[in-house]
């Protein structure tokens, strides 16, 4: 059973061999907007979009186009939550089950400071666990806590500054012509 619609990816766990049968997204940049764009630009008529299919255009440059959309997004929120609260995110934690390392490295390049994945990635599920511990006395207190997540590995920005520069330049590019897609009447 496909995942999408085009069936180009059988399954979450394929996106990630998918995407590493290339060494870039080969200019492709994918815009996840099926119901409108959130935060930071919060415009309902937005679109879905890929930008700079070719003829060269692969399978893996969507696949790795989608996985960097999905960094890019995340991007763009810690970027307004650091510019909303005047502070410099110094690492991400991350936890998630479809999370994998091409993304994960990617976000550390974007974002340029390390990304952290725990050995655990339902965190959310862990969360409520440890909620219950406290709750019943099992731990005494938050501190007893915090030393509970360990990390499976921690990625590290990759590339250079103008890179990150030059990848910025055409995801603004892929968000803008994304905007106001449909027409408020559609």
């Amino acid at each position: 059973m496909a995942t999408d619609g085009l069936n180009i990816i059988n399954s979450f766990d394929e996106i990630e061999s998918l995407a590493l049968t290339e060494k870039d997204n080969g200019g492709i940049f994918f815009v996840p907007s099926f119901t409108g764009l959130g935060a930071p630009y919060w415009d309902q008529y937005a679109r879905g979009t890929f930008w700079g299919l070719n003829m060269g255009t692969t399978n893996g440059h969507i696949a790795r186009a989608t996985l960097e959309a999905i960094a890019l997004r995340s991007a763009d929120v810690i970027k307004a939550m650091e510019a909303d609260l005047d502070v410099k995110i110094s690492e991400v934690k991350v936890d998630g089950a479809i999370l994998n390392n091409t993304m994960l490295q990617f976000q550390a390049d974007i974002l340029r400071v390390p990304v952290i994945q725990p050995e655990i990635t339902e965190m959310t599920m862990l969360g409520t666990a440890y909620l219950a511990g406290l709750a019943v006395g099992y731990w005494e207190n938050i501190e007893e806590l915090k030393n509970q997540r360990t990390a499976s590995n921690i990625f590290y920005s990759k590339i250079t500054p103008e890179e990150v520069d030059h990848l910025l330049k055409y995801w603004k590019k892929a968000i803008e012509r994304s905007k106001s897609w449909l027409d408020p009447l559609d």
